[in-house]
């Protein structure tokens, strides 16, 4: 997938929500103050919207953790959350549900993408393939772009969801991260890795 950003208009609001990092680089391209605080699903998204300017609080890693964190939290005042046109978990309908004031727009669109030419390769032959999912949406689309796949596919999940999402993939192996961040993703990966060169 690559990223389409949207032109809106931001909102005043005293928090905005962040769940991913694509989310904060369409925000911040929008310019506005930075004076709202930012409640980010993890550390990389952190980062991001720390290097964007913004106060940050990090979650624990997924959106629905972020949720629970804010409908714990109750933080005061109106709150943004800034979206992809496609999502797995709607962030504004679950803190609305928690009685936060909250608005949303959609800021920007994940496009897919072609596979490239290497890639359809390596699916056509016969050596294992690994292949790290990091979206519902990505696991979706990479099935369909992959289907009637001759290689054995072995696939890392950053998250048991996510390996629901890719059960259309006829996979001899799935593995998943024992946290969702992309640094338990490589992780995961690593034992496939090796796998892979002493096969």
């Amino acid at each position: 997938m690559a990223p389409r950003f949207l032109d809106v208009d931001l909102p005043d609001c005293e928090g905005v929500v962040f769940t991913s990092e694509t989310a904060v680089a369409a925000v911040a391209r929008l310019g506005g103050d930075r004076s709202a605080f930012a409640w980010c699903v993890g550390p990389r998204t952190g980062a991001a919207a720390r290097a964007a300017g913004f106060l940050v609080f990090e979650g624990g890693g997924t959106a629905e953790d972020l949720a629970r964190e804010l409908a714990l939290r109750r933080p005061a005042g109106r709150h943004f959350c800034p979206m992809a046109r496609d999502q797995a978990f709607d962030m504004a309908k679950a803190l609305i549900s928690a009685g936060i004031d909250t608005v949303s727009a959609v800021v920007y669109a994940q496009e897919p993408c072609a596979p490239t030419a290497e890639a359809a390769r390596l699916m056509a032959a016969t050596n294992p393939v690994i292949l790290p999912l990091f979206s519902n949406r990505s696991a979706m689309l990479a099935a369909a772009a992959f289907r009637g796949h001759r290689a054995p596919l072995w696939i890392a999940a950053m998250t048991a969801g996510i390996a629901e999402a890719a059960c259309e993939f006829d996979a001899e192996l799935v593995v998943v991260a024992t946290s969702p961040d992309a640094a338990a993703l490589t992780r995961a990966i690593l034992p496939l890795a090796k796998l892979r060169e002493s096969g």
